[in-house]
């Protein structure tokens, strides 16, 4: 069977549970991907053994195992690299208030896979006799791109709620549709959503962002209404017009930029989640800003400040980690900054101070801006990619002459406090951001017009310095 060979670890396994007088499935998302082609090194199994006679058959065999799943039937262990857990046979039942499972062993394969969420994650592997299990037409959904439930979606949807997001999150992930009924089912359910924590949100929303289809995801999302329950601001963008009068309204000039922010990643690298999330999240300042002009104009001023205001408080009712949070926040905020530099008449102060706001997320602000040029008008979308060509230009060649990496004042807390005779504290700091704000403006200064301009300074602001 070629799915031994690619994974020694299930033969193994198998012949393990047999001898012991049980058997072993292959189950779910595992069979799944290797189906796909894509069979990563954590394995799910299921068995007619109760758990502590997993734990028996696994020692002396797993490099390492753990119960903290135990008392849901579950048993992780990991051998050779590759992780596995084996849960017994479950037939659950939910309160349907909150999601907690009630859960009791089942006695065969056909009546665990029912309870799984989706057709395609309902296959298994007998591993025992080698033999392809599909009860509910997993094979055929899986070769369709079908999303579909085994039983029928309600009762699925009401027993686990989160089942909605990851139909938006498989979406995502492998491109499939979602059938007909499922869509139904997750409109008419969508507030249900609210009885999952935002943690678990946040987990499948992360899934979804960092999937190879994010953009199907989040159409699935806003069309069935769930965005409205977990990223409510994105909907809202659904206006009738932006200012360029270019696209249907701002959320779809957002998928757009979305997806033009994946075409620019490092293809050997990983999703880049805070780009994705601040490409999707870029304008969703502009409903609050709108503003109908006379003639029929449409402004949007400052959307970019209450952009960032937004994101910040989304992503961290979410739950998201807080270097996501401000990293896109940031960028949200600076995304505006570049369209005032027109045909180039920036001073090298200004290109100075947007490499140093920007600090290290300077690469992600430049592939945020260049995805967000959408018009459909060619000669202006040259134009402003020119401009930007010419903006990294100017990046490079200042960094290469002050090395902008660092932007420091030439003067450090402890000479400024030597030259002013002033012990740490507040003084220090004030008179350390003067420098810089003057080390920004002009670029580097020697070391005597630094001390000059600090002494300059001090007697400005009533200190008066030691006498030489």
């Amino acid at each position: 069977m070629e799915l031994l060979r690619v994974s020694p670890v299930v033969g193994e396994l198998a012949k393990r549970f047999t001898a012991a007088g049980h058997r072993l499935y292959l189950v779910g998302g595992s069979v799944r991907d290797a189906l796909l082609g894509r069979l990563a090194g954590d394995l799910d199994f299921t068995t007619d053994a109760r758990p502590g006679k997993v734990l028996k058959i696994v020692s002396g065999w797993a490099d390492a195992v753990w119960d903290t799943g135990i008392a849901f039937g579950t048993v992780g262990a990991s051998r050779g690299g590759t992780t596995v857990e084996i849960t017994t046979f479950r037939s659950e039942t939910y309160d349907r208030v909150s999601r907690n499972p009630e859960v009791t062993f089942g006695d065969t394969i056909e009546g665990d896979l029912l309870r799984r969420d989706f057709t395609v994650n309902a296959m298994a592997v007998d591993l025992t006799e080698q033999r392809f299990i599909d009860p509910y037409g997993g094979m055929d959904a899986l070769l369709a791109g079908r999303l579909d439930t085994p039983a029928a979606p309600e009762d699925s949807f009401a027993d686990d709620p989160l089942r909605m997001l990851r139909a938006a999150r498989f979406e995502s992930q492998l491109g499939f549709t979602a059938a007909p009924r499922v869509v139904d089912a997750m409109r008419a359910m969508a507030e249900q959503i609210e009885r999952i924590t935002a943690e678990r949100v946040q987990v499948e929303l992360t899934k979804l962002i960092c999937g190879a289809h994010p953009r199907k995801g989040v159409e699935l999302l806003v069309d069935t209404g769930l965005a409205e329950y977990v990223l409510p601001e994105v909907p809202a963008m659904r206006l009738e017009i932006d200012e360029h009068h270019q696209h249907k309204d701002v959320y779809h000039h957002s998928l757009v930029v979305l997806d033009q922010a994946i075409d620019l990643e490092d293809r050997d690298s990983s999703p880049d989640l805070v780009l994705r999330l601040a490409a999707l999240l870029h304008d969703i300042g502009k409903p609050a800003t709108r503003r109908f002009e006379p003639g029929g104009g449409v402004s949007f001023h400052h959307h970019e400040v209450v952009g960032a205001k937004l994101a910040r408080k989304r992503l961290r009712a979410l739950r998201f980690p807080k270097d996501v949070v401000e990293d896109v926040a940031k960028l949200v905020y600076l995304h505006l900054r570049f369209h005032g530099y027109g045909r180039g008449e920036w001073t090298d102060s200004a290109v100075r101070r947007y490499v140093t706001d920007a600090g290290d997320l300077l690469p992600r602000l430049h592939k945020l801006v260049r995805a967000d040029c959408t018009t459909r008008n060619r000669r202006k979308a040259q134009a402003l990619q020119r401009s930007y060509d010419d903006l990294e230009a100017r990046i490079a060649r200042i960094a290469e002459e002050e090395d902008l990496a660092r932007v420091r004042p030439d003067l450090d807390g402890n000479e400024i406090m030597r030259l002013l005779g002033i012990p740490p504290g507040p003084l220090v700091g004030r008179a350390w951001r003067h420098l810089k704000e003057l080390r920004l403006d002009r670029g580097p200064l020697t070391r005597e017009e630094a001390e000059a301009e600090l002494l300059r300074w001090a007697r400005e602001n009533g200190v008066e310095p030691p006498a030489e």
